[in-house]
């Protein structure tokens, strides 16, 4: 009957997952987690996003939107487009959003949770920005394009406590000059049990520290994310989530 329980909420954690909209992956609000999605789970998003919640390319709050498939139970892929803005003055054109830079993620989960003893975490390796133009792996240490780069591993372990209470932990590299990401990100989700659309986040990214919200109606499949970059700079996205099967 224990093991029963067991099994009856750790199945329920997956209600609760949620996409990191500025990547357009399943995560946290900048910083990756080790969740995963239901196999076969097609997410589809866009957002807001102020200049605080981008790499320093972007000196303007610009928009971003993204799909997203779980293939398998433990392998992710997306793909983001994040908008440019420009003027044109040679041909008379004033500053508007005339272009978007691309980028592909991968997530592959290592191991899952409770796996080889009670308290281990799910483990979750991946990267944004992963391939450049020519598809080669991207090369963390450009100047160029590749700006939402970065490598990741993560870990999650979720625990009941009046709800469901997410822990996150995750090593951050990249080499960029422009927007370097090297250290440890911590954070943590909690879904109130007598709320339980509703998932309320805090995160250190390696960077800084963020703060959101994210809620869930039509049964998971509209989710809406906002969110303050270092607590004060606001940023929202919203993306529809289907299971293939």
């Amino acid at each position: 009957m224990k093991r029963f329980r067991i099994f009856v909420f750790l199945s329920s954690l997956s209600l609760s997952i949620f996409a990191q909209f500025p990547y357009g992956t399943t995560g946290l609000l900048h910083m990756p987690t080790a969740e995963m999605q239901r196999d076969k789970t097609f997410m589809l998003g866009g957002s807001y996003l102020h200049e605080q919640a981008t790499p320093t390319k972007w000196d303007y709050p610009t928009y971003n939107y993204y799909i997203n498939i779980t293939i398998l139970p433990f392998f992710e892929v997306g793909y983001t487009c994040t908008l440019f803005k420009f003027a044109m003055p040679g041909m008379g054109l004033p500053e508007r959003y005339r272009n978007q830079d691309r980028q592909f993620s991968v997530r592959l989960r290592a191991i899952k949770e409770g796996q080889f003893w009670q308290y281990m975490p799910v483990v979750v390796i991946g990267g944004n920005d992963a391939l450049t133009s020519g598809g080669v792996v991207s090369n963390p240490s450009e100047l160029g394009n590749g700006y939402w780069n970065r490598w990741y591993l993560a870990a999650t372990k979720h625990f009941n406590l009046y709800g469901e209470l997410g822990v996150h932990a995750a090593y951050v590299y990249n080499d960029r000059l422009d927007y370097p990401l090297n250290g440890v990100a911590l954070g943590a989700n909690w879904s109130p049990r007598f709320h339980a659309p509703l998932n309320i986040m805090a995160e250190y990214d390696s960077r800084r520290l963020n703060c959101g919200l994210s809620y869930r109606i039509w049964k998971d499949h509209i989710n809406i994310v906002t969110e303050l970059t270092e607590c004060k700079y606001p940023s929202v996205g919203v993306y529809f989530k289907v299971h293939l099967k």
